[in-house]
């Protein structure tokens, strides 16, 4: 008999019913490499979700695994709690002298815990904490976290309703694009906030993702987002980008705001932060805004020096120059090339996204989901997003080989084919 039905029921019989990734990739991995992943029958699979972006340079990458293993050897530092470590140095060094100075940004850097929604949650305490204001502005569609600060700022009915109790301190404006063409939703928002008989309390922060990762790929015009930026500032708001899925290069430069001519007050990051999959998250701030006491906001696992090991390894490797950056916008091509022709066959459809986080809207989650179904069963790990998962999502490792990006993109475009067909004939 075999043993793959004996390791996936141990799965269904202990594992909680919170699962959920595992549910649409019914079978065992057991290793991956660069942009494939490997199961238990010896089976590969291209993989187009990168652990929902936190594999931005793909599994195992040789370079990092190296100074991993040999950080392990030597019996680095496991486990420092906030303490001074060589390779927390490393970090804070590399990221200064190759993401922060080359773009003017003095922001402090603090260590949360490992996930992105703790890094959300420390986020709206240090504004609230900075500007003696409770209110925080998100926008409809957005997604922060799931733990209950950060889910008072995701519009995700269902996440939401997993709370168990009242959800507050947080008021939902319409995301650039949410009320369709004609109508810019920054004029609704400018115009609350100048009315003293709005309603709206004026907000310690505004907090949103330049490209909604999981609300559907809504992408922000930068026109949009300058204006939101300003009118922060003259308001004394303090601006929060959630960078967690769109960066580390996922929409084409390290920071999906990067060359939008404004800087936020407040960065979260989380993901591919660690560069090799490890849990990470960090908060950049401002110095006038970095108000938090001593472990005022803290957490055992409050920066994972194993990760601190990979990180520095992904920001000198990736991000020294312009050469990645450049490879990213001639992959992004691709996609959107194989994208279109998916958008083709079927009335109505549509791109979305920015960079590498591209997907097409096709206008149905069942339609959606039996695309990813069916490309799974023909080899792709490719999902979807959406308020009703209506979008088929592709969040491929930024360092995929154009052979194997191609590969994944046929199958996908073979998959649309398939069920379009099989949907075709059923309606006869």
């Amino acid at each position: 008999m075999s043993t793959k039905p004996s390791k996936i029921s141990v799965f269904k019989r202990r594992e909680s019913e919170a699962r959920s990734y595992c549910r649409g990739f019914d079978t065992v991995f057991t290793s991956a490499r660069g942009s494939e992943m490997t199961d238990a029958s010896g089976r590969s699979y291209v993989d187009f979700l990168a652990g929902c972006s936190s594999l931005n340079y793909g599994h195992n990458d040789p370079d990092m695994k190296a100074a991993l293993i040999d950080h392990l050897q030597v019996d680095g530092v496991a486990h420092g709690l906030d303490m001074h470590t060589d390779a927390k140095a490393a970090f804070l060094d590399a990221f200064c002298t190759n993401i922060l100075a080359p773009r003017g940004m003095d922001h402090k850097v603090m260590f949360t815990g490992p996930t992105g929604a703790n890094a959300v949650e420390a986020a709206m305490k240090i504004a609230r904490k900075a500007t003696g204001r409770s209110n925080i502005v998100a926008f409809t569609n957005g997604f922060h976290g799931v733990t209950q600060g950060a889910l008072a700022a995701t519009g995700n009915g269902y996440h939401r309703g997993g709370a168990g109790t009242t959800l507050h301190g947080v008021t939902r404006m319409p995301f650039d694009g949410y009320m369709g063409d004609g109508f810019d939703t920054a004029d609704l928002l400018e115009a609350m906030l100048e009315d003293n008989s709005s309603g709206l309390d004026m907000p310690a922060a505004i907090l949103l993702e330049t490209v909604q990762g999981e609300g559907g790929l809504n992408a922000a015009r930068p026109e949009w987002l300058r204006r939101v930026a300003e009118l922060a500032r003259s308001n004394g708001i303090l601006l929060i980008v959630d960078d967690i899925q769109a960066g580390c290069g996922r929409t084409g430069s390290f920071f999906s705001f990067d060359g939008m001519e404004f800087t936020p007050d407040i960065v979260t990051m989380a993901k591919s932060i660690s560069g090799f999959g490890l849990p990470m998250g960090l908060v950049l701030v401002r110095p006038e805004h970095d108000v938090m006491g001593p472990a005022e906001h803290n957490g055992t696992f409050r920066g994972n020096t194993h990760a601190f090991v990979t990180a520095r390894v992904a920001i000198e490797k990736f991000w020294s120059d312009e050469t990645f950056r450049a490879d990213i916008d001639r992959r992004a091509a691709l996609v959107a090339d194989g994208l279109e022709i998916i958008a083709g066959m079927i009335p109505g459809a549509r791109l979305k996204g920015r960079g590498m986080m591209r997907g097409v809207d096709v206008g149905s989650g069942m339609l959606a989901g039996e695309i990813c179904a069916r490309a799974f069963q023909k080899g792709l790990i490719v999902e979807t997003s959406g308020p009703n998962d209506e979008v088929v999502k592709i969040l491929a490792p930024l360092t995929t080989p154009d052979a194997t990006l191609r590969k994944g993109l046929n199958i996908l475009v073979d998959a649309a084919r398939d069920v379009i067909g099989q949907q075709s004939i059923a309606a006869e």
